[in-house]
């Protein structure tokens, strides 16, 4: 149960307060609390090891600003995604390139290795929905993709999303609706539109 009093000092666990002279033990319970599941929406952006990196610098990052933290306009949660999603953007040009390429393999169609097995043909259809997939997420732009799969990967409530982006939760909704809209239309792998939106 979260406690907030202004003006004081006790705000509760989801809103700490980070501006006391020893940060350590706050910070390494907000580690204990929010690095594991950030480190998995993170991975699904950009992978394994560039996420345990990006997760290391948003804790960095964090504790050199700790005092731009106010437990008043948001949860200690969502200023964390707020920072590691403003991370994220410097990897936005390789993570664009990726998925460009993905979809360059989808439309090429590359299917001979399907005839060796089922499970082949399976691997290989599932590639390929991943790969149309991935060419309609680069689609996106960067807010919009970054507010999709904050929701849908890091399973961050829209309000939420709208502390960690800063912008107001009507705009989260409304992004969300227009970009659940858009991949019903442009992503022809449905099973993977229903995962996302």
């Amino acid at each position: 149960m979260q406690v907030i009093h202004e003006g004081s000092e006790i705000w509760g666990h989801d809103r700490p307060d980070l501006g006391g002279a020893e940060p350590g033990p706050a910070f390494g319970r907000l580690f204990d609390a929010h690095a594991a599941a950030l480190r998995r929406y993170l991975a699904r952006r950009v992978g394994a090891e560039p996420a345990n990196d990006l997760v290391a610098e948003t804790f960095l990052v964090a504790l050199r600003r700790r005092e731009s933290y106010r437990p008043e306009l948001g949860t200690a949660r969502s200023w964390l995604y707020g920072i590691a999603t403003n991370l994220l953007r410097h990897h936005i040009r390789s993570e664009l390139r990726g998925l460009q390429a993905t979809a360059r393999l989808a439309r090429a169609g590359d299917t001979s290795h399907a005839a060796h097995d089922g499970r082949v043909a399976e691997q290989v259809d599932a590639q390929v929905r991943a790969a149309q997939l991935a060419g309609a997420l680069a689609k996106l732009s960067p807010a919009d993709r970054d507010t999709l799969l904050l929701v849908s990967w890091a399973g961050l409530e829209p309000a939420e999303v709208a502390e960690a982006l800063g912008i107001p939760p009507g705009t989260v909704r409304s992004r969300l609706h227009r970009i659940r809209r858009w991949l019903r239309t442009n992503a022809p792998a449905q099973e993977e539109v229903q995962d996302l939106a």
